[in-house]
């Protein structure tokens, strides 16, 4: 059943999503950035140390934990944990599998004005945000989306946006999660991907149902965990390497603008592959511009916009400079080198062998032996994914209590719990492709009123960013 209506719908799904990818999103991400960029005067530049110092030195930034909100830290920690997930490590291979090595560029180039766009995205939440005389905080784009256009349009495009990233974080995305641990964990351990599937909707639901104060605690210890875990493996093959890391970088440059030396065609199409790649992957990867992590950011505890804009920024350069880089780096230097595999380029039988779900896993392997390479990919897969799945269920369900909750919160709650978990379990059932292109197709949807609002409200956020003083 699932077979036959995944074969149905891949073909449509797939060309609604390379229209959207290849026409709109590029625009709409590069566009936002750039002139967020401009109008803020890079302040992903002349502000980005204030992030470090906001959330290691201003200790009085942080108030008393409260069941429904979090600390700075928690928010960073959380809005991390939504950004670095299978996005650096399937999507980045994806990526330069399909656009070449010279698709990391695009996605540094987008990363590098995403974080003046998720700047915007993280003051205009806490801006925006609703606090109720309990302390419960309700806060995202639906608030800032409706704070620019009023009345009936305004409502529409909150409730759009409010159904499209339901649809891909809360159930696609979750699949996409799922489907990477359930398939590098039958390939590394041989465990059925079905019964990984039984594992996580336990441990997951747990946490669900501990509301926000246990979500928060965990992705605060899991977070700095997984990344730390990552990148000394990730050092360790670059340091095995270390002859090839001059080469791969030129390969990145090189193909950045010549991509038709490594994946064919013309000009006019290597660049639109390599460009769109990069972009589509790096919104899946650092979200800036897609209107996700600004809901955990609207739950920090602070009093000052700018301080959780700058915090924000970071969020993004983790994500794509370090992580996704660091990954980025591996796969090249082992497998896209002069004694690499892929060296002539991914095409032929080779098509065959290297998929973005197991290139990862060869590149690692080529260093640490086959074996190790997969179970290491295999954990750092199993950390990055589901503590993204626990993010993305948060994301959705403030926007399902925005959309269902007003009259029976705990009832939509217990409702879209139980559908997102089902799509949990469903993600470890079928392929990766078409996972990956419900979600990017749901990712670019959702895009489209988020960015629209922050073009609206650029005044308030020029406003707040050319503050001399910060309380």
């Amino acid at each position: 059943m699932f077979t036959t209506l995944e074969n149905d719908l891949y073909p449509v799904v797939a060309m609604i999503n390379e229209y959207l990818s290849n026409y709109i999103l590029v625009f709409l991400l590069l566009g936002i950035g750039i002139w967020y960029t401009f109008k803020t005067k890079f302040v992903q530049v002349r502000h980005f140390k204030d992030g470090f110092t906001n959330i290691f030195c201003n200790i009085h930034l942080f108030e008393k934990n409260h069941p429904h909100s979090m600390s700075s830290f928690q928010s960073l920690a959380t809005a991390i944990a939504g950004q670095v997930g299978t996005g650096n490590i399937v999507g980045a291979s994806g990526a330069i599998l399909a656009g070449g090595p010279g698709a990391i560029f695009w996605m540094w180039v987008i990363a590098f004005f995403g974080m003046a766009t998720i700047y915007a995205e993280a003051t205009l939440a806490v801006k925006t945000r609703i606090i109720g005389q309990d302390g419960s905080i309700k806060g995202g784009p639906v608030y800032y989306i409706t704070t620019a256009f009023k009345g009936a349009f305004g409502k529409f495009m909150a409730n759009f946006f409010a159904i499209a990233i339901i649809l891909a974080l809360g159930f696609m995305g979750c699949m996409v999660q799922a489907n990477s641990i359930g398939f590098s964990m039958q390939s590394a351990f041989g465990i059925p991907a079905w019964i990984v599937g039984i594992f996580l909707v336990i441990v997951c639901f747990i946490i669900f149902i501990g509301g926000i104060k246990r979500l928060a605690s965990v992705t605060e210890k899991i977070v700095p965990i997984m990344a730390v875990f990552f990148i000394i493996g990730g050092l360790a093959v670059l340091a095995a390497r270390i002859k090839y890391i001059p080469e791969t970088f030129a390969m990145i440059i090189n193909y950045a603008f010549h991509p038709e030396a490594i994946i064919g065609g013309s000009f006019g199409y290597a660049i639109k592959t390599a460009l769109s790649q990069g972009a589509k992957r790096g919104l899946f990867s650092n979200e800036a511009g897609m209107g996700s992590t600004p809901h955990a950011h609207a739950l920090a505890n602070v009093k000052e916009p700018h301080h959780q804009g700058c915090i924000a920024m970071l969020g993004v350069f983790l994500d794509t400079f370090v992580i996704l880089t660091l990954n980025a780096l591996v796969i090249i230097s082992t497998m896209y080198t002069t004694d690499g595999p892929l060296h002539g380029g991914y095409n032929g039988a080779l098509t065959e062998i290297y998929t973005k779900t197991n290139l990862v896993q060869y590149a690692f392997g080529s260093v640490f032996g086959e074996s190790f390479g997969s179970i290491f990919v295999a954990i750092c897969l199993l950390f990055f994914a589901f503590s993204t799945i626990l993010s993305w269920n948060l994301f959705g369900k403030i926007n399902s209590l925005y959309l269902f909750g007003n009259k029976h919160p705990k009832l939509a709650v217990n409702i879209y719990t139980l559908i997102s978990i089902c799509f949990i379990m469903f993600g470890t059932l079928v392929s990766s492709d078409f996972v990956w292109e419900l979600t990017d197709m749901f990712n670019n949807l959702m895009v489209v009123p988020n960015v629209i609002a922050l073009f609206a409200l650029t005044g308030i956020v020029t406003q707040i960013v050319n503050r001399k003083n910060f309380n």
